[in-house]
């Protein structure tokens, strides 16, 4: 087979596979990255930063509330990266946190909002304060962002 047809075939398949695995290794893509915030409160989102910064303690904490209390683990799996396609959940899956683009694209601010009101469009619900206090929900994002590229 000539290199141009070789190299042809490579970027089919590799366009098939994106095709048909939404949820593969490549960039996140537009609905991932899609803000949650509505817009007229993201500037006030996007200046909140995590009070807590990052240790050993806290991140146990962290992932202790994400395996437990919180049941994050629920939907976005003990590894971070959501459940997959076969979920039967309505609206988007769950999101990957170990996704890196979607990681960079989302301030702490706006993750401790959606922790707090939802994520509009998305079967998350708010869980500040009926399932966690402010505090805890600093240390769950914590553990979050330790998933990053993972």
């Amino acid at each position: 087979m000539p290199y141009k047809e070789i190299i042809t075939s490579f970027i089919v398949c590799i366009a098939a596979a994106a095709l048909f695995d939404p949820l593969s290794t490549l960039a996140a893509d537009a609905e991932v990255l899609r803000p949650r915030v509505p817009v007229d409160q993201r500037d006030i989102a996007k200046a909140i930063f995590n009070p807590l910064s990052s240790n050993a303690e806290l991140l146990e904490k962290g992932k202790a509330l994400y395996q437990g209390k919180a049941f994050c683990i629920a939907c976005h799996g003990r590894e971070g990266k959501g459940l997959g396609a076969d979920l039967a959940l309505k609206g988007a899956l769950p999101r990957d946190f170990t996704d890196a683009t979607w990681q960079t694209s989302r301030s702490d601010g706006e993750l401790f909002w959606i922790l707090k009101n939802g994520s509009p469009g998305t079967d998350m619900a708010p869980f500040i304060p009926l399932v966690l206090t402010e505090e805890e929900a600093w240390e769950v994002l914590l553990y979050v962002r330790s998933f990053k590229g993972q």
